[in-house]
């Protein structure tokens, strides 16, 4: 997938977004969605694209906003909504449900031009259930733009596409099976070092609980996008006519200033999370004044955000309010625009933080040799004191 063309449609689409955030669905389709095809390869002024393709149900027949056809046979059903609207759960039922009465249908695209839910039909241990392989965002796509080879009509055509939703089911499994057996797993790596090395200086069953939900979060990572040759890492961020990183951008700062370790209030034993945060998060964190989306096994009176990349340290500190569910938050943007349905519908909540409490550290916490590849706790008293990371763990 050529980036050029990549960054090129993300940016236009945005562009229009913004102009007419309240898109209507005929407008969302002539404007995004069949763009979206075309980038994809598809000819829309062709045979192989279909709009309002006829569907056979079993109380009559229904239609589907496109049908992408290889030969004469429908192989990929694509459910267009309006921008100004929310990718729900009945929606995505809904495609199932026309994806299960064409037996060569064996891909679906929900989208609303911002977002973009991606189906399959299970295969092995799902015998052929409809399943959602991948969800990304308009956004994601200029980091990410491999995701796109799962539904390239070259991909479709040559079978590669059945390989990496095989690669994603794989991870999709195993991941299940981690937060499931969370506390077997757990108590089997505790088990496994103490017989290698005996007596442990630390917490063990947490730091094993720790690893396992780190493990997670690494598989999620990977299964995001899937691509035999992604971007390189060190490629440099597409860039607006200003100059600007083409990035999501927060619709508001929430920071209300700096305040030194020194000055943070409150009783030096108590109990602080500590969370890892790519420069991706600053948006969430920036425009929510909370954190998510994520399980705390404890009662916490602060968070601390450790960047990580180039910044390397401990960068942010807030004051918890409480835990709640993600669709209850109360969030500049839907859920759903910042993470995978997975990853917010496993019990994760969440942190929001006491109102004017977000606070950029005068003094952050660098990194020596210890950082947070997953959530970890420390004390009020370590935050104040550490000189390094190492320090607080």
């Amino acid at each position: 997938m050529d980036q050029d063309e990549v960054n090129e449609y993300v940016q236009r689409s945005l562009q229009l977004i913004e102009a007419s955030p309240q898109m209507d669905e005929q407008n969302t389709k002539v404007r995004l969605v069949q763009p979206f095809l075309e980038l994809l390869g598809w000819d829309l002024y062709s045979t192989e694209v279909e709009l309002e393709y006829t569907i056979p149900m079993a109380s009559g027949s229904t239609h589907v906003d496109y049908a992408l056809l290889v030969g004469e046979s429908p192989v990929v059903f694509v459910e267009a909504k309006p921008v100004r609207s929310d990718l729900t759960e009945s929606e995505v039922r809904q495609l199932k449900s026309y994806m299960r009465q064409e037996l060569d249908v064996d891909w679906g695209i929900l989208t609303n031009g911002k977002e973009f839910e991606v189906l399959t039909k299970g295969r092995d241990a799902t015998n052929g259930e409809e399943v959602s392989v991948v969800r990304f965002s308009l956004q994601d796509l200029t980091e990410n733009p491999g995701v796109l080879e799962l539904l390239s009509k070259e991909s479709i055509r040559s079978g590669k596409a059945d390989e990496i939703a095989e690669q994603v089911a794989q991870t999709n499994r195993v991941i299940s099976n981690l937060i499931e057996e969370e506390d077997e797993v757990a108590d089997a790596v505790s088990e496994a070092v103490e017989s290698e090395v005996g007596e442990f200086p630390m917490d063990l069953e947490e730091q094993a609980r720790e690893f396992v939900q780190s493990l997670v979060s690494a598989l999620r990572e990977q299964r995001r996008f899937v691509s035999e040759n992604p971007p390189s890492k060190t490629d440099d961020p597409p860039t607006t006519s200003s100059g600007e990183s083409d990035a999501l951008q927060p619709r508001a700062n929430k920071v209300v200033g700096k305040i030194s370790r020194a000055e943070i209030e409150g009783n030096p034993d108590d109990e602080v999370a500590v969370f890892p945060m790519q420069e991706s998060g600053l948006v969430f964190l920036k425009e929510n004044a909370a954190w998510g989306f994520v399980r705390v096994g404890r009662d916490i009176n602060y968070v601390a955000m450790y960047q990580s990349g180039d910044v390397g340290e401990v960068r942010y500190f807030a004051e918890v309010d409480e835990l709640v569910d993600p669709f209850e938050a109360d969030l500049e943007r839907s859920p759903l625009g910042y993470g995978d349905r997975e990853s917010i519908e496993d019990g994760k909540m969440v942190v929001k933080f006491k109102p004017g409490t977000l606070r950029e550290l005068e003094d952050p916490v660098p990194f020596e040799s210890k950082y947070p590849q997953a959530l970890r706790y420390t004390t009020l008293g370590k935050i104040r004191e550490a000189e390094t990371t190492d320090d607080l763990f």
